[in-house]
């Protein structure tokens, strides 16, 4: 009975698919969940010992399309439906 490199060659099933939530490879076909983001748990996946992969995936490492307009507007007062004064050009 060998444990080593003949067992090995047998390994041809995917454990791992893709996840429809975060993208990477780590949803696991029989437990049905993510081991990446945790879907379908409603809330991300997340631990404190994983200072490193909080850093990667925290707010700032998209493109935060919302978001990096809320800090101009805030300066603004959150104006909306307001005309930008006519200056005079003479």
């Amino acid at each position: 009975m060998t444990k080593g490199t003949t067992s090995f060659g047998k390994r041809h099933t995917k454990t791992h698919s893709l996840c429809k939530r975060c993208g990477n490879r780590a949803f696991h076909n029989q437990k049905k969940t993510c081991a990446s983001c945790g879907y379908p748990a409603a809330k991300i996946r997340s631990y404190n010992w994983g200072m490193k992969a909080k850093r990667r995936k925290t707010t700032g490492t998209g493109r935060m399309r919302y978001l990096k307009t809320v800090n101009n507007r805030f300066k603004n007062g959150f104006r909306e439906g307001v005309r930008k004064a006519a200056t005079k050009s003479d």
